[in-house]
């Protein structure tokens, strides 16, 4: 996280991207404007509850809400998700690397004999005779 991102917006980023139907809305903005009552379409949600999603994206600044004549139309603002990409990153170099150390790590080992029996195998007693 960089020293511009707070801790609190990257919280508001990932809260909206952890719901199915906020990533939904997301991926139905990706290069187009609507309104709330076409986004709802398509969604097993009520109205209110699309608006509900849309403010949450709204607070995350992960869309941009602006007036067109009487309506509300939303537009997707990516620039936002670097927040969270930015963040990933780290971790993502992080294990590139401890996978690195890994494969440099067994590379180095001798190779393999064919494993040993855990146990040795267990012998099988005759059964005595009744004579």
């Amino acid at each position: 996280m960089t020293c511009s991102t707070s801790a609190a917006t990257l919280d508001a980023v990932f809260f909206a991207l952890s719901d199915n139907t906020r990533r939904g809305l997301l991926e139905r903005l990706r290069g187009v404007e609507e309104n709330a009552g076409t986004l709802a379409r398509g969604f097993a949600v009520t109205r209110p509850a699309v608006s509900r999603h849309l403010r949450i994206l709204r607070e995350a600044e992960l869309v941009v809400e602006r007036k067109r004549g009487r309506e509300r139309v939303y537009t997707l603002a990516p620039e936002r998700l670097a927040v969270a990409t930015e963040w990933l990153d780290t971790y993502r170099v992080f294990w590139s690397a401890r996978l690195r150390d890994l494969k440099t790590l067994v590379e180095s080992l001798p190779p393999d004999d064919p494993p040993e029996p855990a146990h040795p195998p267990a012998r099988t007693r005759r059964p005595r005779s009744t004579r």
